[in-house]
């Protein structure tokens, strides 16, 4: 079976599938289906077709809604900023300048359309995803994976260059 017949074949299977995984996991649905639909292009890319395509998919929304929901467990909030600009001091200033400059130069570095999302996302004029989909000609829809997948690869490259504590506190 080709991708062609595949896909429609299997959108009312995934869009069930990816409703009831992401109750579970809070996430989006439109975001897992997305996620699966990606690793079903990526595999078809490589190998043949699952010989099982129904059996395959239920799989890998299952897997996909187990990896968000390891990230979510694993991403956690620091308590308070570290350079809190509730102080308006000459270091607070210089330490939140210096954190906006490295934040802004790893943004334009980023591959792709991230530049442009992760701009309209930092943008002072609070954009909606509809306004941000519109300015950046993709859907809303959309918006979701590809952000994630921007801040994912922002994350790595900011690692490098910014010490960061590992999950559960441990340094590197």
């Amino acid at each position: 079976m080709t991708t062609h017949e595949l896909i429609p074949t299997l959108r009312p299977l995934l869009a069930a599938e990816a409703s009831a995984a992401a109750h579970g996991s809070g996430t989006d649905p439109g975001d897992l289906e997305q996620a699966v639909w990606l690793r079903l292009l990526e595999r078809m890319d490589v190998a043949d077709p699952p010989a099982d395509p129904a059996t395959w998919l239920r799989a890998a929304v299952a897997s996909e809604a187990r990896r968000t929901r390891r990230t979510e467990e694993r991403e956690v909030a620091y308590a308070a900023d570290p350079a809190d600009d509730t102080e308006r001091g000459p270091e607070q200033r210089a330490l939140r300048a210096d954190r906006e400059r490295t934040l802004h130069a790893a943004v334009r570095r980023l591959p792709g359309r991230c530049p442009g999302l992760m701009a309209a996302l930092l943008s002072p004029k609070d954009l909606t995803y509809r306004e941000i989909a519109g300015q950046l000609g993709m859907s809303q829809g959309s918006l979701g994976p590809e952000r994630s997948r921007c801040l994912g690869c922002l994350r790595r490259m900011l690692a490098a260059e910014v010490a960061a504590p590992e999950p559960r506190g441990k340094e590197r």
